[in-house]
């Protein structure tokens, strides 16, 4: 059976849309997470950090510190404490992170709390799931079946033939600019 270049784009447009629709959940999961992990900025976007400070007793040991710290109320425990320099110890908390000042007793410390949404869609971005290279594997070539396709949905000098080939060649371009730019 010979298809007409009419029913190849039939089949194309209709494989085009439906998959389409399929991949909007994945799109907008990529789209999210690709714009936030573009724009980090030196912290994880996926965690809130919050900063705290107290004044505790001074000129404590490692030990001290260890057993003064879990003692306090409403504070995440201590893990360890780490001698930095004779003036600082580090504390490593559950969740967090603080500098212990020997002899001004203050307690600098950062708290890390998940951001759900944010953190799955870095997850799933990351690939990081069990099993979803599998997923990914299906968008990223749904992805290139999409940009095929699309060069051949609209015929007519709106299409490839036309004003699209001027798109296709910037499409190309504008990458291999980065590339050398480099």
């Amino acid at each position: 059976m010979k298809w007409s270049n009419k029913e190849i784009r039939k089949w194309l447009r209709i494989l085009h849309r439906d998959l389409g629709y399929l991949m909007v959940g994945l799109s907008i999961i990529y789209g999210v997470s690709g714009y936030i992990l573009n724009h980090i900025n030196g912290a994880d976007p996926a965690f809130k950090k919050e900063d705290k400070s107290i004044t505790i007793k001074k000129d404590l040991t490692q030990k001290e510190l260890l057993s003064e710290w879990n003692q306090l109320e409403n504070n995440p425990k201590a893990k360890k404490v780490l001698r930095i320099n004779e003036d600082h110890y580090r504390l490593m908390l559950d969740g967090g992170v603080g500098i212990y000042e020997v002899h001004s007793g203050t307690i600098d410390y950062q708290l890390y709390s998940k951001k759900p949404i944010i953190y799955f869609f870095n997850k799933l971005h990351y690939n990081k799931v069990k099993y979803w290279t599998w997923i990914s594997d299906i968008f990223a070539f749904t992805l290139v079946f999409f940009a095929l396709s699309g060069l051949f949905l609209v015929k007519g000098t709106k299409g490839i033939k036309g004003r699209g080939k001027w798109y296709l060649i910037a499409g190309i371009v504008i990458p291999l600019l980065f590339l050398l730019w480099m």
